[in-house]
Parts: structure tokens; sequence; C-alpha cells
């Protein structure tokens, strides 16, 4: 009895420890990443209020965007390598690191909204738990069956591979609780064969994959409760025709304002390709769902950009990630401009 209760209490010492290790990131974001209020008032927003948002959401975005580059990263790392050749903890050390930065500047932008802070320091400890579980296997005996295996990839080391990308490319458009984690858990199932390497990802990525369908349920169904966010936004853009609006793919025509023209566009990837087709078209912005500043990624082969807020590597393609704040109403220059820079996402609100 005495050696069940040693080990329950090894159990429980475990699980604390653990917890405050997965606290410990927002506490550290909460207290050392504020930056000082210099935001002045500017002019009135022109769309009506109910399509108006925080401007702090536009740098508060990316951190969810992080984790979807982070899948992306991982499918182009298991392209060709193993998962355990995946920096597990570089990847969370990025979103933490990236999102002390944003908070900071989020101050000048009216601060960050209690519901948004939420939000992110439960994506944030979901996604460091997710990971750091994953790099626990993966580096021991995902490792040992990649040893065994030997230097030919098993079948399902290739499907793995092909259900990482189409995932990752899933999650650019749409919430991640929507994919069909029970077909991959049956994919594998259905099209193991034989050899350990192919029983290993069946076992443990089918269990992987079954544990977040589970999940997938629950907080899809928290979603319904209280309600999705709107897919769609408003924006006042100027220098391009309410008829030469229409013909743009993805754009609705509002009508017509003091300064330019009201639109209104899908959010998400969507948006990022409305923004070039705009630009490109000789178009400009003048406010973007009410706000005058706003995130957007882009990338490079050099490590450093000027005007960028943070900077760093993406795993799996050999290039730089750089974050950067520009007015709104530079923006259309910026994306004619990019010299150099290969556009990823405009960060919306």
């Amino acid at each position: 009895m005495s050696a069940l209760l040693r080990w329950l209490k090894r159990i429980l010492t475990t699980v604390v420890v653990g917890l405050i290790a997965l606290a410990l990131p927002p506490i550290y974001v909460e207290v050392a990443c504020q930056g000082p209020a210099a935001k002045t008032d500017g002019p009135a927003p022109l769309v009506d209020a109910q399509w108006q948002r925080p401007e702090s959401r536009t740098l508060l975005t990316y951190p969810e965007w992080h984790i979807v580059h982070a899948y992306d990263d991982y499918a182009a790392v298991i392209a060709n390598g193993d998962p355990h050749d995946f920096a597990y903890l570089r990847a969370i050390a990025g979103f933490w690191q990236t999102l002390c930065t944003l908070t900071e500047y989020a101050a000048s932008m009216g601060g960050v909204t209690d519901e948004t802070k939420t939000t992110i320091y439960t994506i944030g400890v979901s996604f460091t738990a997710e990971l750091l579980a994953k790099a626990a296997y993966e580096e021991t005996l995902g490792r040992l069956a990649v040893l065994l295996r030997g230097s030919e990839r098993a079948r399902l080391d290739d499907l793995s591979a092909t259900q990482a990308a189409e995932y990752a490319k899933f999650l650019q458009q749409t919430p991640w609780y929507k994919w069909d984690f029970t077909s991959d858990a049956e994919a594998l199932k259905a099209n193991a064969g034989e050899g350990l390497r192919n029983t290993e990802r069946r076992l443990a990525l089918g269990a992987e994959f079954r544990a977040k369908a589970a999940y997938a349920r629950v907080i899809a169904a928290a979603v319904a409760e209280v309600g999705a966010d709107d897919l769609r936004l408003r924006s006042v853009v100027s220098g391009l025709s309410e008829q030469a609006l229409t013909q743009i793919e993805g754009v609705t025509v509002i009508g017509p304002l003091a300064d330019g023209v009201e639109i209104e566009t899908e959010r998400y990837r969507a948006f990022t390709r409305v923004l070039e087709r705009l630009a490109d078209q000789g178009g400009d912005f003048i406010e973007i769902a009410g706000n005058d500043e706003i995130l957007f990624t882009a990338l490079s082969s050099e490590p450093n950009l000027q005007d960028a807020l943070y900077s760093f590597p993406r795993q799996g393609y050999g290039d730089f990630r750089h974050l950067v704040v520009v007015p709104v109403r530079e923006l259309a220059d910026r994306l004619r401009t990019l010299n150099g820079l290969s556009l990823e996402h405009v960060h919306d609100y």
C-alpha cells in the first residue's frame, strides 16, 4: 500500500509541476511584456460600428497563425525527413517570444482585450502541451522506430507526410476543429501494411488523431454555444471605381463613402489574396475594419528586415519570416514594392 501511495504522490507531483510549467509563459507575458500606451486618437472610423474591430487584434491574430505555420513547417520537415527532425521546442519558444513582442507593441494600439488574452493564452498552453507530448514521444520511441526501420521510408511515413501537408493547407482558411481526424486515423489503419515502422505509425498517430477528434468535438460544441467569429469584414479603398471593384474576385461593393468605396470581403487567407489583387490593379486602402495600422508577414532569404518587429527562421524551408506593421494607407504601396520579400499573410482583425 505504501508503494502505491508513493507512486500516486509522484504522479500527482509530476502533474502539478507540469501545470505550473505550462502556466509560466502566460505569466511571463502578462508581467514582462507590457509596453507604454502611446496611441493617440485618430480620425473617426468610416465603416459602421458593427464592422469595427479592436486594432490590436491585427497583432494578436498572429499567434494563432504561428500555430498554423508550425504545422506547415512540420509538414515540410517530414516530407523528406522524420518527425524527430522537427525542432519542437523552437516552435514553442517562437510562439511565446513573438507574443511577447506583439503584446508590447499592442499597448500603442489600445492594449489587448481580456477576451483576446484568454483566447491566446489558452491556445498557447494547448499548443505547448501538444508539442511537448509529441516531442517526448518522437524523440524516444519514435526515434527508436526510425532507427530500427533503417534509411528506407515506410509506407505510413509517406502517408502521414501527405496528411500533414493537407492539414496545414486546410488551416489556411478553416478552423482546425473542422478537420476530419478520424478519417486520417482510418486511412493509416487501411494502408499500414507490414513492418514495425508501419505498425508503430498506425498505433501512435492513430491514437493522436483519435484524441484530437474527440477534443475537436468538444471545441466545436463550445463554439456553437458562444457563436463563431464573423468570417467577413469591411474596408474602405480608393483609386478604383465601383465598377472596377465589382470585377475583382472576392470583393463585394457596399457603396461610396467620403474618402473612397466601402467593400466587404472574406477574412483569413482569402483576405490576403484580395488585397494583393486590389493593390495590383492600382487600389489603395484607406482603413480596414475601422483601423489605420495593420500587420503582415513576409518571407525572404535574409535573416533580418530593417522595419520588422520580429524575424526568425522557418523550419523545413531554409528562409526567414518577418513580422511588419505598417499604416493601412501605406499597405498597397508596400505590397506593390516588396523588394525581395514574398508576401505570406496580411493579418486582419
